[in-house]
């Protein structure tokens, strides 16, 4: 500008109104200057950490509340995460998470699921026939597994049947029988006292129902509910040997097929499995996926089971 003022003559020059002051261009030109000597910096302190880290640790503190901000720094460790201690106790900070003493105790729906694995429930339920005659099934069920056992079926509950009904349960879990801890029974006739014996051999507190609570036995009145709605109701029963196969090939299809929300939408025999492959959804409904459904029916077409077949 000072350039191009040097062509207008200085009677013009006088009359010209300029919209800035000289203060305001050397002001720019020392900018100017500043601006290309600066180099960039960045900015003091550490790093941002990633947002994945940071969803790591808040999530291995959740699903373990018994672990403090040292316990989660191994953990990272070992699954790779170079980070420093400080980093996660400021993370959990940051996230509202108490220390790891604060955090033990949890809610009743934590703890009772903890106790879930030790708790056997046990139940009788009767189906009549289409003769009019009426069957019992007795049956055991593990909170912690949702696993169904069919103990036997008989016209009558007699407390010597039924505590041989037991000790065949207990030789079949083996090893396994010593992870029970409790016993869920009703005030049933039947359920004697020589069959309390055989589970309190092994160390089993054998708890009874109060009179007029189903709820006590929740988890076992449930499996009722379910194998009567989807199976024996929508079944005319001709005899024992139709009955047991009905019942048989229900619990197997419970176990080893039926979701349980509980347990993840997964079946008990299937929670150590890995999940299976994700379908890919660019077919149509006209053209062929890469992964095929079968289907598999049981009882007759009663009760249709999907399978992912490559």
């Amino acid at each position: 500008m000072a350039a191009l003022l040097r062509i207008v003559s200085k009677q013009r020059r006088i009359h010209v109104a300029l919209l800035l002051s000289p203060r305001s261009v050397l002001r720019w030109h020392a900018r100017l200057i500043a601006r290309k000597w600066t180099y960039p910096s960045r900015r003091p302190g550490r790093p941002p950490r990633p947002e994945a880290l940071r969803q790591l640790v808040v999530h291995l503190a959740q699903e373990n509340p018994g672990w403090g901000y040292r316990r989660i720094h191994g953990e990272l460790l070992g699954l790779g995460r170079k980070v420093a201690a400080s980093t996660v106790w400021s993370i959990l900070k940051q996230a509202g998470i108490d220390p790891s003493p604060q955090r033990t105790n949890g809610s009743w729906a934590t703890f009772l699921k903890a106790q879930a694995s030790a708790i056997v429930a046990t139940d009788l339920f009767h189906i009549d026939t289409v003769f009019l005659r009426r069957w019992f099934v007795l049956f055991f069920i593990n909170h912690g597994t949702r696993r169904v056992y069919i103990a036997g079926i008989t016209r009558h509950p007699t407390g010597p049947w039924i505590t041989q009904q037991a000790r065949n349960y207990l030789m079949d879990l083996g090893d396994h029988a010593e992870s029970i801890t409790f016993l869920i029974r009703d005030r049933g006739a039947y359920f004697t006292d020589s069959f309390d014996a055989v589970f309190q051999a092994i160390g089993v507190h054998v708890l009874p129902t109060l009179p007029r609570v189903p709820r006590m036995n929740a988890i076992a009145e449930r499996w009722i509910g379910s194998c009567r709605r989807e199976a024996t109701d929508r079944i005319l029963i001709t005899g024992e040997r139709h009955l047991r196969l009905v019942v048989s090939e229900y619990a197997d299809h419970y176990n080893q097929h039926r979701s349980h929300r509980t347990l993840g939408q997964r079946p008990p025999d299937r929670l150590a499995e890995p999940e299976p492959p994700t379908a890919t959804a660019t077919a149509t409904a006209t053209e062929t996926d890469t992964t095929r459904i079968h289907r598999r029916d049981r009882l007759g077409g009663l009760i249709h089971e999907y399978t992912q077949v490559a």
